[in-house]
C-alpha cells in the first residue's frame, strides 16, 4: 500500500467516521485517529480545511490532500484499489480472498485457468487479523496473521490471479451454461465455474470499544491466539456455549486463570462441558454478565461489565478477551439457489446425499466433484461451507482440493 500517513479526523459517535475506520482496516491500511472531540488542535484544523465548517470525518493522506465525508468507492480510488475486473468473462471466479480462496485461485492460475478473485473486505480473511499463527506447517517460529496474508496474495498476483479489492458480490445467478457474480455496484461477471469461500463472520458483541482491539486484545480463535498468553494473570472468555467452554478450557494451559463471560443465568453447553469446567479449579464463570464497553491505555486494558438482575457495574482487567458467540456464514449470495444446512452453510459433495432435493440436485445424473455445491459448476471452500474445521490449515487444503475439482469439472464441460 503506498499510503502510510493517513490521519482520519472525526468522532465516536459519528457513523460515517467508523464506516471510514473500518475499510480502512480490512484494506490493511494504516492510519492515525483523531477524536476532534477530544483534540482542539485537530477541531480547528478540520475547520480550516472545510473553510469553517466542522465536517467529519475528513481523511487527511501522505501527499496532503485529502477527502471529506468520502464513501467506500471514493476510498478505494484514492488507495488504488482495483475494484473494476479487466474483463467479463473468467473460466473460473472466485468469491471471496481468505487462505481457501487464494489457495484454490493460486492452483487454478498456475493451470491457465483464468482466474478472477472478488473480494468485499481484508485480503487473507479472519487469518489477517490473527496476531500470529503457530500452528502452520512450515513456519515453525510461527508468522502474523498480516504477514501470512501478504505472502499469499504475493503469490497469487505472481500467477496473474486478477483481484478485485472493496467489491462486494450479492447475488451469485446461472444463464444458460454459464455462472454469474453480481456485484453491489452493478456489475456483472460470468464464468464457467464458481467457488464460493466466503468465510463466515465471528458475531460481534457491537459495544463501546470492540473495532478498536480485534486482534490486538480481542480474539475469536483460542488456538491461534492463546500462547500469546502464556503466563497471563487472567483472560476472559464470552461465551456460554460448547465452543465457550471449550475454548476457555483450552485457555487454562495458558493463564492462571480463566473467567467465563455469560449473559443468562445457565451454561447452554452439553452437560459433558458443563461438568468439564465444573472440575478446572482455574475457571470462574459469572452468570448474567453483559460486557458493556473495553478501554485502552495504549492497549487493551479494562472491560466494563453490568449485572443483569441487579444492574450493578463491574470492571476487569484481563489480558485480553476471547468471544465465542457464535459465526455467521456468508452465504446470502447463494440462498434459493445453494443447498445450505439447517445453520445456513453451504452443502457439498457426500453432504448432498444427505439434504432434501433441490430444484438443482434433483436431476443430477453425475456424481458430484469434491466441494461441488447442489448447483454445477458452483463449489465450496473454507469456513462457509458446511463441515469445514475453522482452521487456516484445512481451509488452504480446501482450496487445493476445490481448485483440483474444479479443473476436472471445466475438462468434462
Amino acid at each position: 500500500m503506498s499510503h502510510t500517513n493517513i490521519t482520519v479526523y472525526g468522532a465516536y459517535w459519528c457513523p460515517d467516521c467508523r464506516r471510514s475506520k473500518k475499510f480502512l482496516g480490512e484494506q490493511m491500511v494504516h492510519f492515525k485517529w483523531v477524536d476532534i472531540e477530544q483534540d482542539d488542535a485537530g477541531r480547528a484544523f478540520v475547520e480550516k480545511i472545510n473553510h469553517g465548517k466542522r465536517i467529519i470525518p475528513t481523511i487527511v493522506f501522505d501527499d496532503g490532500s485529502f477527502l471529506v465525508e468520502p464513501s467506500n468507492a471514493e476510498l478505494a480510488k484514492k488507495l488504488g484499489l482495483q475494484t473494476q475486473a479487466r474483463m467479463k468473462f473468467y473460466d473460473l471466479i472466485i468469491v471471496g480472498g481468505g487462505p481457501a480462496a487464494l489457495t484454490a485461485a493460486i492452483y487454478a492460475a498456475r493451470e491457465g485457468i483464468e482466474t478472477l478473485v472478488i473480494e468485499r473486505s481484508t485480503l487473507g480473511g479472519q487469518a489477517s487479523i490473527t496476531e500470529g499463527l503457530e500452528n502452520f506447517p512450515g513456519f515453525p517460529e510461527g508468522v502474523s496473521g498480516a504477514e501470512f496474508a501478504e505472502r499469499v496474495v504475493k503469490q497469487a498476483r505472481k500467477f496473474d490471479v486478477e483481484i478485485l479489492q472493496a467489491q462486494d458480490v450479492d447475488k451469485v445467478s446461472v444463464a444458460d451454461e454459464y455462472r454469474v457474480a453480481h456485484t453491489t455496484d452493478g456489475s456483472e461477471y460470468c464464468a464457467h465455474a464458481v467457488l464460493i469461500a466466503t468465510g463466515a463472520d465471528y458475531r460481534r458483541l457491537n459495544v463501546k470499544g470492540e473495532d478498536d482491539f480485534i486482534g490486538a486484545g480481542i480474539h475469536f480463535c483460542a488456538t491461534c491466539d492463546g500462547p500469546f498468553y502464556k503466563g497471563a494473570a487472567q483472560l476472559v472468555v464470552i461465551g456460554g456455549g460448547n465452543s465457550a467452554v471449550e475454548e476457555g478450557i483450552f485457555l487454562t494451559k495458558f493463564a492462571k486463570k480463566v473467567t467465563l463471560l455469560v449473559r443468562g443465568t445457565e451454561l447452554t453447553a452439553s452437560k459433558v462441558a458443563r461438568d468439564k469446567i465444573a472440575e478446572m479449579s482455574n475457571m470462574e464463570v459469572k452468570y448474567n454478565t453483559q460486557v458493556q464497553e473495553f478501554r485502552c491505555d495504549g492497549k487493551l486494558k479494562t472491560v466494563v461489565t453490568k449485572d443483569a438482575a441487579s444492574g450493578a457495574m463491574g470492571e476487569l482487567h484481563p489480558a485480553a478477551v476471547f468471544v465465542f458467540i457464535g459465526l455467521n456464514p456468508n452465504t446470502g449470495l447463494v440462498k434459493g439457489l445453494a443447498a445450505l444446512d439447517p445453520y445456513g452453510y453451504i452443502l457439498t459433495g457426500h453432504d448432498l446425499a444427505h439434504a432434501p432435493m433441490t430444484p438443482s440436485s434433483s436431476s443430477r445424473e453425475r456424481v458430484l466433484f469434491a466441494m461441488e455445491t447442489s448447483v454445477p459448476g458452483i463449489f465450496a471452500a473454507g469456513d462457509v461451507r458446511a463441515g469445514s474445521t475453522k482452521q487456516v490449515a484445512s481451509a488452504v487444503g480446501e482450496g487445493a482440493s476445490a481448485a483440483i475439482a474444479i479443473r476436472e469439472y471445466l475438462k468434462s464441460e
